[in-house]
């Protein structure tokens, strides 16, 4: 690992907890780093201080984290740009999850990019940006669809390159149990990358259908949409723990099933550390129910 966070992280970040889960050959912490906050507002451009996004990303390696997650669509290219600045030569502990499956156009939008010649890029992208032989864990990307058959093509062009070589493990985000399925018939899938929290739970049968298998499950947005009767149940079970409703959130989480991984993301040295502490909460019984109920609320 190149460079130093010292001058800007003086004081050392605690130890990632938690545990870690198996991926086949890749062991990854349960709290890992979404490094898609790293590019500028929108996830495009360059950050607003290049220093400190650095110093993230080397004070969250330092502090025990194994589980990186990008795409070269951030920015487009300025994450993984940061990723290879700041870490490169990886520590042999350091697993690097990617994306596929979308682009970004000048206006910023995110439109979907799932054929052949668009994911084959997207992989040697990814690969070239990163200065990696290999990729960990590439995650397909459906966006804008959850019809099965849509996703049998796409997902059969990354198997192929998975037999190549260029890719380790694949995993799919933004799909429904049908579609999982589906992609389970062509090749292991290792990873489910959902939206799901403790107010969204549209996936819980889901969730616990990959605990079952075996299948790591990867939420985003751990605290997205939210309706203020949520908001204030979380924020009491919060206060009376001494802990943010951020932290609370993400303990729910961890509880929720074995097999779920979180890839918080942050710009701020200050949230990497309270996201890290996060792992070590363990939230009561009744805090617990609490939490379970505000989908009902």
């Amino acid at each position: 690992m190149t460079g130093s966070s010292a001058a800007t992280c003086p004081a050392p970040l605690p130890a990632v907890a938690a545990g870690s889960w198996r991926l086949g050959d890749l062991e990854l912490t349960r709290i890992g780093y979404g490094a898609m906050r790293l590019a500028g507002p929108g996830v495009w451009g360059p950050p607003p201080d290049r220093a400190a996004a650095l110093a993230v990303l080397r004070a969250a390696v330092e502090a025990g984290i194994t589980h990186l997650d990008t795409s070269d669509y951030y920015g487009p290219h300025v994450v993984n740009d940061l990723i290879r600045e700041a870490l490169h030569p990886y520590p042999d502990q350091l697993r690097i999850a990617t994306k596929v499956g979308a682009r970004r156009t000048p206006d910023h939008a995110w439109p979907a990019a799932v054929s052949r010649a668009e994911l084959v890029q997207a992989v040697h992208d990814n690969l070239r940006r990163l200065d990696l032989p290999v990729l960990d864990l590439v995650n397909l990307r459906m966006t804008g669809t959850r019809a099965t058959a849509d996703i049998i093509e796409p997902f059969t062009v990354l198997a192929e390159l998975r037999e190549q070589g260029l890719i380790r493990h694949l995993g799919v985000s933004n799909v429904s149990a049908e579609q999982l399925a589906a992609a389970q018939e062509i090749a292991p899938v290792a990873a489910v990358q959902n939206r799901y929290n403790v107010a969204d739970r549209v996936d819980d049968a889901l969730v616990d259908r990959c605990a079952e298998q075996g299948v790591a499950y990867v939420p985003f947005y751990p605290l997205g949409g939210l309706r203020p009767l949520q908001v204030d149940a979380l924020d009491e079970v919060a206060r009376a723990q001494g802990i943010t409703g951020h932290q609370a959130a993400l303990a729910w989480l961890l509880h929720r099933s074995p097999t779920v991984l979180l890839i918080p993301g942050t710009a701020s040295l200050a949230h990497l550390r309270e996201n890290i502490a996060a792992a070590t909460i363990e939230l009561p019984d009744h805090a617990l129910r609490t939490l379970d109920a505000i989908a009902d609320n």
